[in-house]
């Protein structure tokens, strides 16, 4: 699959930052799907019910990881702004379709520091990535979603751990662009929907996510 392909060269030949991308790929704990073009209301019932097959299937037992990666091959994205405006209503069109009630240990408010968007009734960590960033961390091959579940957060804290994961990817990040994405803040200290995007945003930024 060329797709998996391109991704996994991304990833792993290209020493991404991300060293939990580096460790879910190496490890072969991961799912990419097609969805066809970012923002299109066809794609919303297929992609919600991976994303449910994924949190039903998920182990949370485990101190093991999964990411499912949805991606887009056919959206041309042109500029950082296009990119957020179409992941925002996909992500919208999602939240509208899911039937399951907002993840409770999150805000469903994006105004919110303790924000975090769900799904299936499980929160997520989103990661938009895709041609035309300007951060080389999220310069993905095709325009794509990483569904990262927030319970992996929490679980590296459980192990001792999120720190200095956290320290090591920014320490990389710095390395490969010359600074760490200036957006970037640990949860609660800030609304993570500025992060979703990629870009950087101002400060008077709204976000244009719609239930």
């Amino acid at each position: 699959m060329e797709i998996e392909k391109r991704f996994k060269n991304w990833i792993l030949q290209e020493d991404h930052p991300c060293i939990m991308a580096q460790t879910v790929f190496s490890q072969k704990a991961f799912r990419i799907n097609n969805y066809g073009e970012l923002g299109d209301v066809n794609n919303v019932r297929k992609l919600l019910k991976d994303i449910n097959h994924y949190v039903e299937n998920y182990d949370f037992t485990s101190n093991d990881f999964q990411t499912l990666i949805a991606v887009f091959p056919d959206s041309e994205i042109t500029c950082e702004d296009e990119f957020e405006l179409l992941l925002w209503k996909q992500l919208s069109d999602l939240a509208r379709a899911d039937n399951k009630t907002w993840d409770a240990e999150v805000s469903n408010d994006p105004e919110n520091e303790n924000f975090s968007f769900s799904l299936g009734g499980r929160a997520f960590y989103i990661v938009g990535m895709h041609p035309e960033s300007s951060r080389i961390a999220r310069k993905s091959p095709y325009p794509s979603i990483a569904f990262n579940l927030h319970h992996q957060f929490e679980k590296l804290r459980e192990m001792g751990v999120y720190h200095n994961v956290r320290d090591k990817i920014r320490e990389r990040d710095k390395n490969l662009q010359g600074s760490i994405n200036p957006v970037l803040q640990d949860f609660g200290e800030r609304s993570e929907a500025r992060q979703y995007s990629g870009k950087a945003t101002e400060e008077e930024w709204t976000c244009p996510f719609h239930r």
